[in-house]
């Protein structure tokens, strides 16, 4: 059943006697019926109609009543897009950094990459090196200068 359509009615009548209970609904020939139920039963129906308008309510509520426009995404977005030109140059960026790492020499670009882009520390290197951790520290250290110094030479104006 939708919220919004009751496809039956609840009736309570008093007589003399005490009170009687009705469902009446129409069925899927359109013949209408009432039935005599419960006292129980009709409570429970009017606690399930009383629940469901409730929920309505709720729903009522809290539903989003603007439209929802690409501004208003693009204002609730956890990441915000990056524009055309902040994708071309962090490109530009990023071959430029690549490039810097290329030229290092074979056992400096070797500490770099570990050290910087598969995260291990100086004692795990140095011990893959069979040399200490200072030797390391000092090698990864002229390798970030040495990248540092190339990408400013292409990224100052």
């Amino acid at each position: 059943m939708a919220y919004g359509v009751k496809t039956y009615t609840l009736r309570e009548e008093s007589t003399e006697s005490g009170k009687r209970y009705f469902i009446s609904f129409k069925d899927g020939q359109g013949e209408h019926h009432e039935l005599e139920v419960s006292e129980q039963l009709f409570i429970e129906f009017r606690q399930m109609e009383r629940r469901n308008r409730n929920l309505q309510q709720w729903n009522q509520r809290h539903r989003e009543f603007n439209e929802v426009w690409d501004e208003t995404l693009y204002r609730r977005a956890l990441r915000v897009p990056k524009t055309l030109d902040e994708r071309m140059i962090e490109k530009e960026r990023n071959e430029i950094f690549a490039k810097a790492v290329a030229r290092l020499p074979e056992i400096q670009k070797r500490r770099f990459l570990l050290y910087y882009e598969y995260d291990f520390n100086f004692y795990q290197i140095a011990e893959m090196e069979h040399c200490t951790a200072s030797a390391v520290q000092k090698s990864v250290s002229v390798a970030r200068e040495k990248v540092k110094a190339e990408m400013r030479k292409y990224l100052q104006p």
